[in-house]
Parts: structure tokens; C-alpha cells; sequence
């Protein structure tokens, strides 16, 4: 296999999927065949990055709401300012 990635990334990868093969326990070794750990580990891996990309969604809909509501309320002072300074200038 190649890649582009490096020799450390690459390591530090296999290191998950080893851990996450051998959180399965010694039961699940003596029962399964290598390639039957390593699609139960796949599907572990997806299941988990879905929901990191839901949370990160979740957040980036979360801090658009709040920058736009920062937004709204600086431009609302910025008005009110603007408004302020037309009645007091002569």
C-alpha cells in the first residue's frame, strides 16, 4: 500500500485500529477472522466519525447563530449611535 501521508501519521492510524481490534477482547479474536475484526472496527470508526461531523455541524450552525446575533445587536448600537449623533449635531 502507498500514501502520501507520512510514516508517523500513518503509524499513529494502525495504532487506533489496533486498539480499537483489541477493545474488542479475546473472545471477539478466537471468534472472528482478521478481516471480520478489522469491518467491525471500520464500522466503529464511521459510526463515530458521523457523529463527530453531527457535533461539529451542530456547533457551526451554533456559532453562526451567535455571530449573526452579534452582528444584529452591533448594528443596532451602530444606528442608534448614528441616530444619536444626527440630533445632537446642530
Amino acid at each position: 500500500m502507498s500514501s502520501d501521508a507520512d510514516e508517523a501519521h500513518l503509524q499513529r492510524l494502525a495504532d487506533i485500529v489496533n486498539e480499537r481490534v483489541q477493545a474488542l477482547g479475546p473472545k471477539a479474536a478466537r471468534a472472528a477472522t482478521p478481516a471480520q475484526l478489522l469491518a467491525v472496527v471500520a464500522l466503529s470508526l464511521a459510526e463515530d466519525l458521523e457523529a463527530s461531523e453531527r457535533r461539529r455541524g451542530d456547533l457551526e450552525a451554533k456559532t453562526r447563530q451567535v455571530v449573526d446575533t452579534a452582528i444584529r445587536r452591533i448594528d443596532q448600537r451602530l444606528q442608534a449611535d448614528a441616530e444619536l449623533a444626527q440630533q445632537i449635531e446642530p
